[in-house]
């Protein structure tokens, strides 16, 4: 829900810019007014596999909405925000995105690996709206598939999707202390995500639960991971809203997690409205007061009007001169989008050839027949982390790119970094296929015979011919013993040859798969690059044309500001301090708004 006191302060900017003849002012707040509109505060529920995520939403909302085994697992991630009545809607995304709405009875037959083992459908999302109070101020708890580590192909995925996150919620069962791959995952989430907090589910299950929960504090510390624990029972919490007692709440631990999520999460979010809002609206005031206080300066003082012209001058060749293609920042833009897809594309590449490498020397030194099935999935997982991290290194050195495109441009007129997003991360991975396997020819013990045989009498035919020189028979030991050790032989090479055919198709196989990650993914970042180019671009852009657009309203002011007639000019005086007047209490309000952010966390 968007934040009252913001929404109405950009509802009075906009009537200042309409009045004052500012379009592009009004633009730049109706965009702001957009992403106050949007309500939308995202969580993601992550873990290993049956560590209890599906069951902490359900207990959360109260709803067995998210389905719950205890052998299958969720196969797709399933998004449960508020809505007047409960509807489900199933999500695909591709080259034509498409919704379809479903009974919410249906919805394991889509999300859960019963219905849908391994996503067979092709689903990006599942979304459940429901009417909860818990959800109504704009929170969405995400569900997602057990990410098995950082090595596996869901982690890399819910890695990639961790910058577009409000906060995440790791997910592990009182059963055992945090893991390596848990801990790893922890630390990385804390470099992408503003908001990171472990949830400790089963307490009910395992008495040693408090044991656990110290020992996790202690490797949190150790490993320099700053982030709340949160001990919980679902069993005791659905059972606690069904009977309405307190006291059993209470001892499910939610109480401490729903405040978690109120005051940290929503209410971090709502300071980012209030301290984005208040930047925005400021912006604005100040070049609507920058005609009227150059224009205010020469009628109080008519002969230091040709002066204030001549400086305005400048300061619109200089506004002039941020649209330039030549401007410091357009340089700077341009060159680093080119570095940093050069950057990104060898990273891919290095990180894929060295994945490459290894699964040659895995296949080296086994047969592929055997360790297919184990390949593939190492291998996938392999990549699906080679992307993720090339992923979240390429946003962070947007990031970074932003930030000097913006203090190139701000040397030459003010400036407000933009917030960059890709609409691409959920799915970097998804549109790569899944590693075909070759055909894997073995001999059987018909074809073994066969082989035997035909080396066999080839041996026993050409030592058989030899021995009746000396005078013995077609058959005797020495060429029935020759038959034998030919045969075997021929197996043997038949065998060998096999081999190598399964292991070199198996070899071609990969790089044919790592070539198709390579083609995909690495149009993939180049698209998001160019999002973020474009973002930038048109970012400042629009503000060196706002910035040019008041100055040279202020230049115009100025000109026309000297009135022969006093009491004319008296007159236009007491406007304008009236007209800034009304502005600085629009800028009083705005900056007010971003001080009340910090409140809602005390």
């Amino acid at each position: 829900m968007a934040v009252p006191a913001a929404m109405e302060l950009v509802d009075l900017a906009l009537r200042a810019t309409q009045a004052y003849d500012r379009p592009d002012l009004t633009t730049r707040l109706e965009h702001t007014r957009r992403r106050l509109e949007d309500p939308n505060v995202r969580v993601l529920i992550v873990g290993e596999f049956k560590q209890g995520k599906s069951q902490l939403v359900n207990a959360l909302i109260n709803a067995p909405v998210c389905p719950v085994d205890d052998d299958l697992a969720t196969a797709v991630p399933t998004a449960v925000l508020y809505a007047e009545k409960p509807a489900v809607t199933l999500v695909w995304d591709g080259e034509q995105r498409r919704r379809s709405d479903v009974p919410v009875a249906k919805l394991a037959d889509y999300v859960s690996e019963a219905g849908n083992p391994g996503n067979r459908q092709g689903l990006s999302r599942a979304e459940v709206g429901l009417p909860r109070n818990l959800l109504k101020d704009g929170l969405v708890l995400v569900d997602t598939p057990g990410v098995g580590g950082l090595g596996s192909a869901h982690g890399a995925a819910t890695m990639a999707t961790l910058p577009t996150a409000d906060a995440v919620l790791l997910v592990s069962d009182a059963s055992q202390e945090y893991t390596a791959p848990e801990l790893e995952f922890l630390s990385t989430a804390m470099r992408l995500c503003p908001n990171v907090a472990g949830v400790i589910t089963k307490t009910d299950l395992y008495p040693q639960w408090r044991r656990i929960t110290d020992l996790d504090r202690g490797h949190l510390a150790t490993a320099g991971i700053t982030a709340e624990l949160f001990p919980v029972s679902s069993v005791l919490r659905l059972e606690a809203v069904r009977s309405e007692d307190a006291e059993l709440n209470k001892e499910s631990g939610f109480a401490e997690l729903v405040t978690f999520l109120r005051t940290e999460v929503l209410a971090r979010a709502d300071e980012l409205d209030r301290r984005s809002t208040s930047q925005d609206v400021l912006a604005v005031a100040d070049q609507l007061g920058a005609s009227m206080r150059a224009e205010l300066t020469a009628q109080r003082d008519p002969q230091l009007a040709g002066a204030l012209v001549s400086d305005l001058e400048i300061a619109r060749g200089r506004a002039a001169a941020l649209k330039d293609r030549s401007a410091r920042w357009q340089h700077t833009l341009n060159d680093g989008v080119q570095d940093l897809t050069a950057d990104i594309e060898y990273d891919m590449r290095d990180r894929l050839r060295a994945i490459g490498r290894e699964g040659e020397q895995l296949l080296d030194a086994a047969d592929p027949a055997d360790i297919w099935e184990q390949f593939a999935e190492w291998l996938e997982g392999q990549v699906a982390t080679a992307m993720s991290a090339n992923f979240v290194w390429a946003g962070q050195r947007a990031e970074w790119l932003a930030t000097q495109v913006a203090e190139h441009f701000a040397a030459e007129g003010d400036s407000v970094l933009p917030a960059l997003r890709s609409g691409r991360s959920s799915d970097v991975h998804g549109q790569v296929g899944r590693l075909e396997r070759p055909e894997q020819e073995r001999i059987g013990f018909g074809q073994k015979l066969y082989i035997g045989a035909r080396g066999g009498y080839g041996g026993m035919l050409m030592i058989g011919l030899a021995t009746t020189l000396a005078g013995f028979a077609m058959l005797n030991p020495l060429s029935i013993g020759a038959g034998l050790l030919f045969g075997a032989k021929t197996v043997r090479e038949e065998q060998a040859r096999q081999l190598a055919r399964r292991k070199a198709e198996s070899k071609a196989a990969m790089r044919k798969h790592l070539d198709e990650v390579t083609f995909q993914v690495g149009k993939d970042s180049r698209d998001m690059l160019r999002q973020v180019q474009r973002q930038l671009r048109d970012h400042f852009t629009s503000l060196a044309e706002e910035l040019q657009t008041s100055v040279d309203t202020s230049v115009k002011a100025a000109q026309k500001a000297v009135s022969g007639d006093e009491n004319v000019r008296r007159g236009r005086i007491r406007d304008l301090e009236a007209e800034l007047d009304r502005i600085g209490k629009l800028e009083d309000k705005a900056r007010a708004l971003a001080p009340a952010a910090r409140k809602v966390l005390v």
